[in-house]
């Protein structure tokens, strides 16, 4: 019984704290089960906007290490990661930490959110533009640019269906930090890779946006009918 009785509080957990949101992410069960068990340890005096804050200073962290791995030396490209990891901590468990102690403050923390996410990738963006050389800066706008589209089709997807969610099908914002954090290393190991593997992401993410894009206007058309 008492197993039976954890299983049962721990899906009871998992469907407050995560009842506003769709996850469709290929890493979506382990994360969620890791927010699960990380919610209570947050100490009270740390509030969901705390949260917020250091998310941001996390892609902080990242724009500051492109700017070491510039100007000191390459190898601080890896403290990027670390930032990562702080970003991840931070957007993944603001929100999260309002519906676990039950304070949401839905639209609020919805704009707040958006706000952040937006303020967090041109910070890595602009890292990323500082650091590249011989023109490739162009793909750190580019980045930006098709990150603020993906932002743009989750808001206009909530607007037409209902339902909120932050995922292009398999890959959402974790898949994404894993594949940046990867490409650091990979930057430190072959200095100049990042080019090619920055373009070949921000070609990946264009494909994806215009996809998701196309599904989105044939769901706008499909309300349409429905509501003639």
């Amino acid at each position: 019984m008492g197993k039976e009785t954890q299983v049962e509080d721990h899906n009871a957990i998992v469907q407050r704290t995560f009842s506003d949101r769709k996850r469709t992410n290929i890493l979506k069960r382990a994360e969620q089960s890791t927010i699960v068990f990380l919610l209570p340890k947050v100490p009270k005096f740390i509030s969901p906007n705390v949260l917020t804050l250091m998310g941001t200073l996390g892609s902080g962290l990242v724009f500051l290490a492109f700017i070491l791995g510039t100007y000191v030396a390459n190898w601080y490209l890896l403290f990027g990661i670390i930032g990562l990891i702080i970003n991840w901590l931070g957007d993944s468990l603001d929100g999260r930490l309002a519906y676990y102690r039950n304070i949401p403050r839905l639209w609020y923390g919805f704009a707040l959110d958006i706000i952040a996410d937006w303020i967090g990738i041109v910070l890595i963006g602009f890292g990323y533009f500082i650091y590249a050389k011989n023109g490739t800066q162009i793909v750190a706008f580019a980045f930006v640019a098709l990150y603020g589209w993906s932002i743009i089709i989750s808001q206009l997807r909530y607007k037409i269906t209902s339902e909120y969610s932050i995922d292009s099908g398999f890959v959402g914002p974790t898949e994404l930090r894993f594949i940046i954090a990867l490409i650091l290393i990979i930057e430190v190991l072959f200095q100049g890779s990042i080019a090619y593997l920055a373009g070949l992401i921000t070609i990946i993410l264009l494909v994806i946006n215009a996809i998701d894009s196309l599904k989105l206007l044939k769901l706008g058309d499909l309300k349409d009918k429905n509501q003639d």
